[in-house]
């Protein structure tokens, strides 16, 4: 974070709970709220940090961006923590985001696959890179088209910094209200980044039973009238 970043996170409600068992908590992280802490006391406050307050052994197994909405899982005991990292490593997690994009996006699917690096001298921005980068492949789906944006629906299959983003960046079609991407008709199209983790399944760490879970989310309408599916 750099010294100008000005950090107020949403307190209301303080944690939305979707589920809960002996290994693992599982939440619907808003917008503008770290997933875990900064450096100094003004980034202390953070979803992970906030879980810790109820449950001192939870542990974060992925994260969110800053801007990014949606369900987070976190462990709430070692070998869970283990467990459930080694899925997300393995690429067995199934990940379903949804987001609103700049522009009338054709063709309506397909699979984008363009590697990622960090941008070093713009932090913590990424880029495109094809000699240094590492894999990062999305598929994509209109669901539905306006004039000026579209709701798509995003399913990574790799889980770089920034992938969605970046992504849809390079179709052409920024997601509306990205602050570090959007060019500025997009950016202020709307009143936060337009990203939400929708839904995510994982395997039960215990018993190996496969979970999902499903965080609503009002962005939609609130940035183009456009209906959740």
């Amino acid at each position: 974070m750099t010294s100008e970043f000005s950090y107020h996170p949403p307190t209301e409600p303080w944690l939305d709970i979707l589920y809960q068992d002996k290994d693992l908590i599982v939440l619907n992280k808003p917008s503008g709220l770290l997933t875990n802490p900064g450096r100094g006391a003004h980034l202390a406050d953070s979803l992970l940090s906030r879980v810790q307050q109820q449950f001192p052994l939870a542990q974060l197994v992925h994260r969110l961006d800053l801007a990014t909405s949606g369900v987070v899982v976190m462990a709430l005991r070692r070998k869970a923590e283990a467990a459930l990292k080694q899925q997300f490593a393995d690429r067995l997690v199934k990940k379903r985001y949804l987001a609103l994009v700049w522009g009338q996006v054709t063709p309506t699917e397909g699979v984008i696959e363009l590697p990622l690096m960090a941008d070093s001298a713009n932090p913590p921005r990424q880029k495109v890179c094809f000699v240094e980068g590492k894999p990062a492949i999305t598929h994509y789906r209109v669901l539905q088209q306006l004039a000026d944006r579209a709701l798509v629906e995003l399913k990574p299959v790799t889980g770089r910094s920034h992938q969605l983003r970046m992504h849809m960046l390079h179709l052409g079609h920024p997601i509306l209200g990205d602050a570090f991407y959007a060019h500025a008709e997009a950016l202020n199209a709307a009143p936060r980044l337009m990203l939400h983790a929708a839904s995510l399944q994982v395997l039960q760490p215990y018993h190996g039973t496969p979970l999902t879970f499903i965080a609503d989310t009002d962005f939609v309408t609130a940035a183009g009238q456009l209906t959740q599916p």
